[in-house]
């Protein structure tokens, strides 16, 4: 099939969470067979061997949208609420959403036999109608793929740097709704999907493979920011670190403004470092916002990629995490932190059973989670 994939982003400089994934997928794709055509809503068009791009028609704007929204308030964006949201909708409505009709108005004319589009994560209402009316005129069936549930769902309100992607638009008017959470699939259903496929992550082996490195440190976790995981942070990091003296924990990312205990924080750790920070890790930590972690089947990158890793993985609990890994064997979960100091405690003195696991999650993870898994299956049901 030929593909147009229209993209929250490819510059991985933005740190969305979802960039590495969309590499990752649209890699499987290429690998699959399928052409790739990315046209990105965030940032520069970046070309690769695996899809080629159209640019940006609203890059600047883009940037400009980020700084109002950063000047105005920081909480969830919607077109109802205040200044920011005043600002925000009249942005859209009268800029960025015409620009974007023109402009892939443009991209189908010219492509002309497209089998397809798919929407990557882009928030749902600032495309409302573009799908219905680029269907009608140049016969593709349109795909909405949201990547970021639960949490940008209604019911949830959106992550609290995020935005409200659902106020004020429909999923009626694609053709069909992939998401990253199968326990989401009722609530897309009810905003109006008329097809639906859960669809949990897989990554690319290649990109997580690679010689071993000497662990220099016991406990580590990397994520962006305390958001939602306050209480699991506070019983997986700040009280074992305060009740284990002489393990050493370590926490990289950003904005984790809670009490951490004897953490260390190392900040960022670039897509192209992560392998590094987690492999000197004795154990690495899957700690996952209560959204996901409550509703059934929310897929995160995370646990895929520290199993593609051959890490050895310990997880708050985290419902549907059995559906992918085998617990025990693959991962280990602890519900709280006298358990987590238990676990740590068992796994630091045993490198055997430590190497066990993370070769059996790597297992796991060549045997049905990779990148082309999961291009078959978004292209089976696209096709």
């Amino acid at each position: 099939m030929k593909l147009l994939c229209l993209v929250s982003a490819l510059d991985l400089s933005y740190r969305y969470g979802c960039t590495p994934a969309w590499w990752q997928l649209f890699k499987g794709l290429h690998e699959e067979g399928h052409e790739i055509i990315a046209v990105p809503y965030q940032g520069t068009a970046i070309e690769s061997p695996w899809w080629r791009v159209y640019d940006n028609p609203c890059r600047f704007e883009g940037m400009a949208f980020s700084t109002v929204k950063s000047l105005l308030g920081s909480g969830a964006t919607s077109s109802k609420e205040g200044m920011a949201g005043r600002i925000t909708k009249g942005m859209i409505d009268t800029w960025i959403r015409p620009r974007w009709d023109a402009h892939l108005a443009n991209i189908l004319r010219e492509e002309k036999d497209i089998d397809a589009v798919i929407v990557f994560s882009i928030p749902l209402n600032h495309f409302s109608g573009l799908a219905e009316r680029m269907r009608t005129r140049y016969g593709a069936p349109w795909f909405y793929y949201d990547g970021d549930a639960p949490a940008s769902l209604p019911r949830f309100g959106g992550f609290a740097s995020g935005f409200k992607i659902y106020e004020d638009a429909s999923l009626d008017e694609y053709d069909g709704v992939i998401s990253n959470s199968s326990g989401a699939l009722e609530d897309l259903a009810a905003l109006g999907a008329k097809r639906v496929l859960g669809l949990p992550w897989g990554v690319d082996p290649a990109l997580y493979d690679g010689p071993p490195h000497e662990p220099t440190r016991d406990v580590f976790f990397y994520g962006y920011g305390a958001e939602y995981r306050e209480d699991w942070l506070r019983k997986m990091l700040r009280e074992p670190s305060n009740a284990m003296p002489d393990a050493q924990f370590a926490v990289g990312g950003r904005n984790f403004k809670v009490p951490l205990g004897r953490t260390e924080l190392v900040g960022d750790v670039p897509f192209s470092a992560f392998r590094k920070a987690c492999g000197e890790s004795r154990i690495n930590l899957n700690i996952t916002r209560e959204s996901h972690a409550t509703v059934h089947g929310s897929a995160t990158m995370r646990p895929f990629e520290l199993a593609a890793m051959g890490c050895c993985i310990v997880s708050n609990p985290h419902a549907g995490l059995e559906d992918w890994f085998e617990p025990g064997s693959e991962f280990l979960e602890v519900d709280s932190a006298e358990a987590a100091i238990e676990v740590y405690t068992e796994l630091l003195g045993d490198d055997e059973r430590r190497a066990a696991m993370g070769q059996a999650a790597r297992e796991r993870v060549l045997a049905e989670h990779t990148h082309r898994h999961r291009a078959k299956e978004l292209a089976g049901f696209v096709g």
